[in-house]
């Protein structure tokens, strides 16, 4: 039986800034849920099980997840931008095939970060010089996580399905869901059974069990032509191919990136346990700015991506400058709030009150930089929705993560403070936004020639 038409959700009509807005609030609040995955372990672990137990949930134990997660998460990118220039093209026989390709891929993929995680958790944990006194409790947590790696890799993959289609509500319903669950979870777990850093991971596990669930379920349910069907899960080749070349270069800088951090986080804990909980605290509260941007850059990459699909070049450019200002407003919005309330933010996770100073002083040095980092976010994301990667990951790869781990071996044979180390930070956002500024407006991303031959 032939697939009713695809219910459409596209941005490629209206005006440019309501569309906008009505697409990024979902995606904001659903990021915003999604950090309270770790932030809920983090404020429970933190106030019941103290300081080693925060460190082991937190900060360098998440930048090691993040190694395997965001690699993953950076191929549903691809998933993501390949979805979105069908749909906005109008081909429904391209997005059914792309949307079962896409979920093929995050089950396999799931699976991988499953086995790798387990397998290289003491590994990656030794790399960044895990304090003595947290690693124990860091590897139990770390081994149960990744036993969800299906359902982590599923929720991501299908949030990008349908941001693809212009859908940012229904993700938000389900990570909504799953948050609440965790949150519950782990003060069942943490608070009243007392089953330490293991009850917080398998509080996580659960939680993204259910995201996954509620994912299958509505796409299965929908009567247009993105209705999933399980025995069509399966490889289009030539689809798996475009979102691989898009995805694998995205997958590659997260894990650039990743390790830069991780370098980082093992300058920084060498500066103690103290140190480590302070930064591992701030972590966290550091998410306000990042979920602000990275929904702009969802947002942006949907948006460009639909309407470079569509031929509408002139409104994807419109696109990408109105995101501009948005995320500029909103930089300087939040750069005040943490001046203004970040100590007592950062309350919330440190109780110790010399950990609570190190963690004030981290604060007030990162954040006036944040405005450096707009240019990265949105033009990447802008570039990645016209169906280019290498070139962003490439400038991402040099401008960031070689200039910042030149950085972390060079600067502290001269400057041994903390500050010292985190000024990488703002140095590799102001050379890698210049970068991508030249390439933007130079390296002719919007070719109308590729888009038509991707789309035939």
């Amino acid at each position: 039986m032939k697939a009713h038409t695809i219910n459409s959700n596209g941005i490629t009509e209206g005006v440019i800034w309501k569309q906008i807005i009505s697409f990024f609030f979902p995606i904001l609040l659903g990021t915003f849920f999604q950090q309270l995955y770790n932030t809920a372990d983090a404020i429970i672990v933190g106030q019941f099980l103290g300081k080693e137990a925060l460190a082991a949930v937190g900060g360098g134990t998440g930048t090691a997840i993040n190694l395997l997660i965001g690699f993953f998460t950076g191929l549903s990118s691809g998933a993501t931008v390949v979805i979105s220039q069908h749909f906005g093209a109008k081909n429904e026989e391209r997005v059914e095939k792309a949307i079962h390709t896409a979920i093929a891929l995050a089950l396999v993929g799931g699976l991988i970060i499953s086995v790798l995680g387990y397998v290289f958790t003491v590994p990656l944990l030794d790399v960044i010089g895990t304090p003595d006194d947290v690693m124990p409790l860091a590897v139990s947590y770390m081994h149960i996580y990744f036993l969800g790696g299906i359902p982590v890799v599923m929720y991501n993959m299908g949030a990008g399905i349908f941001r693809a289609m212009g859908d940012s509500r229904s993700p938000f319903y389900f990570l909504l869901a799953s948050c609440m669950t965790n949150i519950v979870l782990d003060i069942l777990f943490v608070g009243f059974f007392h089953t330490g850093v293991e009850g917080a991971a398998i509080a996580t596990v659960i939680s993204q069990l259910l995201s996954m669930v509620l994912i299958f379920i509505t796409l299965m349910r929908r009567k247009d032509s993105a209705k999933l069907r399980i025995r069509k899960i399966a490889f289009d080749r030539r689809l798996l191919t475009q979102m691989l070349m898009i995805g694998f270069p995205a997958g590659i800088q997260s894990i650039m990136y990743t390790i830069s951090n991780l370098i980082i986080q093992a300058a920084i804990n060498q500066f103690g346990t103290d140190t480590a909980a302070a930064w591992a605290g701030w972590s966290k509260l550091d998410q306000i700015f990042w979920m602000f941007i990275n929904a702009f850059s969802i947002s942006i990459t949907t948006f460009v991506g639909q309407n470079y699909g569509a031929g509408k070049i002139d409104r994807a450019k419109k696109g990408v400058r109105t995101v501009t200002l948005m995320a500029a407003v909103s930089t300087f919005v939040i750069e005040a709030g943490y001046f203004l309330v970040g100590r007592y933010g950062l309350m919330l996770f440190i109780t110790d009150s010399a950990v609570l100073e190190i963690g004030v002083e981290i604060m007030r040095f990162i954040v006036p930089w944040y405005i450096t980092y707009i240019a990265i976010e949105i033009l990447s994301g802008a570039i990645r929705g016209a169906g280019k990667s290498m070139i962003p990951t490439i400038i991402s790869v040099v401008g960031i993560c070689i200039l910042r781990i030149v950085w972390i071996y060079i600067v502290p044979l001269f400057d041994t403070s903390i500050i010292g180390v985190l000024f990488s930070y703002p140095f590799s956002w102001i050379l890698t936004s210049i970068l991508f500024i030249i390439y933007y407006f130079k390296g002719n991303i919007y070719s109308v020639a590729s888009n038509q031959k991707r789309l035939r």
